[in-house]
């Protein structure tokens, strides 16, 4: 017997032998025929196809969630982006801010040296010349005058003037030594007459302790009758 006619001869006993079985399985009373056998015979065949459309779906699905990663991954790319932009933008904020701050801090800086520059150069007090007076009744009384405005002592020229005349007649060294002030031990001296406890009672700071000194003399007398009198300028006698 040829090869091909072995080979088919073998694959029509399988075929009837696997029908027989098919009969012999099912049970008597059953309406199943011959096509049963046939079409489980196709549903066994069918088998790959059925694999296929599952790997078709499976394929699909893999497609889907590489797509969906795709995409997420792409929201959270452009949503780091955003980060990074906004952080950008608030250091670059800040910077300016640093910026602004530091540069209105040194204007006041600036402008407190210039305030304090100014101020230096006004304190700068250049040395007057001291006023002199002269050696003389002209000089001693206007030297008193400008000693008695700054105390606060009232009085004139012409009340100083004529009052000394009266008293001493421009005599610095005069004294008293005949009226009742002599008698009690405490003439009156210099040009004013002032005895040493009057003149000890109303000196005025700055002036000399020396009852005979012109300046000083005058000074406490007029203190004294401002006291007493409210100026020398009231004073027309022996006071």
């Amino acid at each position: 017997m040829p090869m091909n006619t072995h080979k088919i001869a073998i694959a029509g006993a399988a075929t009837l032998g696997a029908a027989a079985l098919a009969f012999t399985v099912v049970p008597a009373d059953a309406q199943t025929t011959t096509t049963d056998a046939v079409s489980s015979s196709r549903v066994a065949y069918s088998s790959e196809p059925v694999r296929d459309v599952k790997a078709g779906v499976t394929d699909r699905m893999a497609g889907s969630s590489v797509k969906i990663d795709a995409i997420e991954a792409k929201k959270k790319a452009a949503a780091n982006a955003a980060a990074k932009k906004k952080a950008a933008a608030e250091a670059a904020a800040k910077k300016k801010a640093a910026a602004e701050a530091a540069a209105k801090k040194a204007a006041a800086a600036r402008k407190a040296k210039a305030a304090a520059s100014r101020s230096t150069k006004r304190a700068v007090v250049r040395p007057v010349a001291a006023k002199s007076y002269g050696n003389n009744l002209d000089g001693w009384i206007r030297h008193s005058l400008a000693i008695m405005k700054s105390k606060g002592i009232p009085g004139s020229y012409s009340g100083l003037h004529r009052n000394i005349m009266r008293e001493s007649s421009g005599n610095p060294n005069a004294i008293n030594d005949w009226d009742i002030n002599a008698i009690n031990g405490i003439p009156s001296k210099g040009l004013l007459q002032v005895i040493p406890p009057t003149f000890k009672t109303y000196h005025v700071a700055g002036t000399s302790w020396n009852i005979y000194d012109p300046v000083a003399n005058i000074t406490a007398a007029a203190n004294y009758a401002a006291h007493r009198y409210g100026s020398i300028d009231n004073v027309n006698s022996a006071y």
